[in-house]
């Protein structure tokens, strides 16, 4: 490595880290929480067999995981002016994100949801709870539990799906990088190293994962 490159590498890494800090990571918790309350929703309205609403879930969660994410930020924030409607691009990318993430992760929740045994719902009507109370009490709990896993793997693919705003003027790492390469014209090395940042993060949350998944063990939640 030349002393030219490693000094590039070097005062690239805290404008690259930066972002992540500032955009990537706030992008990707604003999006995934909101996720969680779509991806709850339709699990819910799916496992209970809600009329009409269940073929709307049906078709949402069939429509989005049946398009790319990258398409459907090319919609909201290059298509949806041609109709009037204008979005910035940090909030184009939370909505997307959000809808793509909510269709996957409400499949896993249906999963776990319909693992619970059927007795634990039948147990809470015979001690007087309504169907929405044995559902928070007894059924979600449980459910929730069987689904930590696949819905932490979710938001770590996330983080990764977030380089994509880049397409969408977004200012992450992955457009903080791209300027870089631009001006120094290093792209192996620079691109390398963003890689590199992006597994330190997922590293991160696979270590909270472990831990979480610990944690639920533990106390039998």
């Amino acid at each position: 490595m030349s002393e030219r490159l490693a000094g590039i590498l070097l005062d690239s890494l805290p404008k690259i880290i930066i972002p992540g800090l500032t955009v990537t990571i706030p992008l990707t918790l604003i999006s995934f929480a909101l996720a969680l309350v779509i991806a709850v929703i339709t699990a819910l309205i799916r496992f209970a067999h809600v009329p009409v609403l269940e073929q709307l879930a049906r078709f949402y969660v069939w429509f989005i995981r049946g398009t790319p994410v990258l398409v459907q930020l090319f919609v909201v924030f290059y298509g949806l002016p041609s109709v009037g409607i204008l979005i910035d691009p940090f909030p184009a990318a939370v909505i997307c994100f959000s809808i793509n993430e909510g269709a996957y992760c409400s499949e896993s929740i249906r999963a776990a949801l319909e693992s619970v045994p059927s007795g634990q719902l039948e147990a809470g009507y015979c001690v007087g709870m309504t169907y929405l109370q044995t559902m928070r009490r007894i059924v979600l709990p449980q459910a929730m539990r069987t689904a930590f896993p696949p819905l932490f793997n979710s938001l770590i693919s996330l983080v990764k799906d977030t380089s994509l705003a880049a397409n969408i003027t977004v200012t992450e790492m992955f457009m903080a990088t791209q300027r870089i390469v631009s001006r120094v014209y290093e792209p192996l090395a620079l691109y390398i190293e963003v890689a590199l940042v992006y597994l330190l993060f997922c590293t991160v949350l696979t270590r909270v994962q472990r831990w979480g998944e610990k944690k639920l063990n533990t106390y039998g939640i």
